[in-house]
């Protein structure tokens, strides 16, 4: 039996996900995908498709809506792949259950808020010019894995390049693959 690969969206869900095929069509070769869309599994109200609305439903109550479904949903170990908000989903879902096998979280900038590490094998990835991003001391005390790409900002995963390399990384279980 192949191993799960549950992909967590960032904040837009399923309507502006577009670039995610570049994630699906190489790991499909590999892993029996499961697709969650944030919006969805955190009660999102789309009506007002604006980033600061959504972001603020996400922070006043549906990021926690969001890992109760998971928590639902998902009930033994697993591998996770999570863009921006979904990184934080899958991050307090791991806290809360033990069920993370491995994640890796690209472009989570609210992990800076999170004083506590979920067990299991952890990578984060953004674009050196995320503003957001956790600090060095924050990744240190954490220990993270951590990779920042030169030249790059907090939407990084849209790039196929980006995706290629990632999910190469994937495929191989290899860190040092990861070269832009």
């Amino acid at each position: 039996m192949r191993e799960r690969l549950i992909i967590i969206s960032d904040l837009w869900g399923r309507e502006k996900s577009k670039w995610l095929i570049n994630y699906t069509h190489i790991l499909k070769t590999k892993f029996d995908l499961v697709y969650y869309d944030s919006c969805e599994i955190g009660k999102i109200d789309k009506s007002d498709y604006d980033q600061d609305n959504l972001h603020q439903q996400f922070v006043n109550g549906g990021i926690e809506i969001a890992v109760e479904k998971l928590i639902e949903q998902e009930n033994s170990p697993v591998n996770i792949l999570a863009f921006s908000v979904g990184g934080v989903i899958a991050w307090k879902f791991g806290l809360r259950t033990d069920y993370i096998k491995s994640l890796i979280c690209v472009s989570s900038t609210r992990l800076r808020k999170e004083t506590k590490r979920p067990k299991g094998k952890i990578e984060l990835y953004f674009g050196e010019n995320d503003n957001y991003q956790p600090k060095t001391e924050w990744i240190k005390n954490m220990k993270l894995e951590f990779k920042a790409f030169p030249n790059k900002g907090h939407q990084i995963y849209l790039e196929t390049e980006f995706a290629q390399i990632l999910c190469e990384r994937i495929l191989k279980n290899d860190t040092t693959t990861l070269y832009m």
